[in-house]
């Protein structure tokens, strides 16, 4: 590994550190070295609305910026949004270098930022360790390419690949360990979707616990617009936010009532309701099933990004739930086969973690 990747490799480490606090803005990490390649400074953007990664870098370097180089995993920015354009901060530091892993595809930057420093003297590089930047950011990067959030899919299975009991029993599949992990995951999205079975079966609060730094949407998807009348959902509606999506609105007016937001399509369409999602600046959601929603969404290839807990337990029964319903592959060359896939102990269960076929490049 040379010498800048090891850089920038740091700085992307810095990055993930503002996971789950900072979107709908991308993850973004900083180092500054003097011109004698010591580092002097080093930040990442940590909270949406807060400085960028570069200020906080260029801000612990100080004086001795002047005719180093910055590292920075996203090129920086040249527009006043929320805070002042990065790429002032850079030009007063008086860095003689940027390499920026990539170039930011935000319309009000798109390239400018780079162009701005090229045009003042500065040496500017792009495009070292850019895939494994684009791979951290893909929430983002799809989220302004298609409108559309990230989905992430979590279930929990028994070792014969079972839902729930024959009975429809689920608690508890997965362990202790597994199921600290699926709060951790629901603490840092911007969405928790379920279907009317789930509701209806498991009656879930769907909220991590304890917090996470975001506090993410409860959503239910139900077409026909029946729900329980009395649930743990509706009688939170006031605490965390609830949305409905569904084809018949008129049906929930108790819902709205208890503080709800009811969303009615003509058609629910699972397309529909990602793409509302989106228009809400929402990057990443969980579709947590049950396996109605979880089929719709395979048959759909809307799922990005898997998680799922498999515990050592056998179960039996041809009438116990699969997780993934839906239609399914006709045939077994056409099952998605997942890539980057990665397995590790949860407890006593296994945590089998991946994306869908060209989601992310590594």
């Amino acid at each position: 590994m040379s010498e800048l990747e090891r850089w920038m490799r740091h700085a992307l480490t810095l990055a993930a550190r503002g996971r789950g606090a900072v979107e709908p803005n991308p993850m973004v990490g900083a180092v500054v070295l003097d011109p004698a390649g010591k580092l002097i400074g080093e930040g990442w953007h940590q909270k949406f609305g807060g400085p960028h990664a570069e200020v906080f870098a260029l801000q612990a370097a100080g004086a001795r910026a002047r005719g180093g180089t910055l590292f920075v995993t996203l090129e920086p920015c040249c527009h006043h949004g929320k805070t002042p354009p990065c790429t002032d901060a850079v030009l007063r530091a008086g860095v003689a270098r940027v390499v920026a892993a990539m170039a930011d595809p935000f319309p009000r930057v798109a390239g400018g930022g780079l162009a701005l420093l090229r045009a003042a003297g500065v040496d500017v590089q792009v495009g070292l360790c850019e895939a494994d930047a684009r791979a951290l950011n893909a929430p983002y990067l799809k989220l302004l390419s298609t409108g559309r959030p990230w989905v992430h899919a979590k279930w929990a299975m028994t070792l014969d690949g079972k839902l729930a009991a024959r009975t429809g029993d689920s608690k508890w599949i997965s362990g202790a360990e597994s199921r600290r992990r699926v709060h951790e995951l629901r603490g840092r999205l911007d969405a928790i979707l379920v279907g009317r079975g789930t509701v209806v079966a498991d009656d879930p609060l769907l909220t991590a616990r304890p917090a996470g730094v975001r506090t993410a949407a409860r959503v239910v998807l139900t077409a026909s617009g029946e729900l329980p009348a009395a649930c743990q959902l509706r009688a939170t509606a006031r605490e965390a936010p609830v949305l409905v999506y569904t084809a018949n609105p008129g049906k929930l007016d108790g819902w709205a009532a208890d503080g709800a937001e009811v969303v009615g399509f003509g058609e629910l369409t699972l397309d529909a309701v990602l793409a509302d999602l989106g228009r809400r600046r929402f990057t990443n959601v969980l579709l947590e099933g049950g396996a109605g929603l979880l089929g719709a969404a395979r048959d759909a290839d809307v799922i990005d990004e898997f998680h799922v807990f498999i515990a050592p337990k056998v179960v039996g029964g041809s009438a116990a739930l699969t997780p993934v319903g839906g239609t399914g592959a006709a045939r077994m060359a056409e099952a998605l086969t997942l890539e980057g896939v990665t397995f590790e102990p949860s407890g006593a269960d296994v945590y089998a973690h991946g994306f869908a076929p060209g989601r992310v490049i590594v």
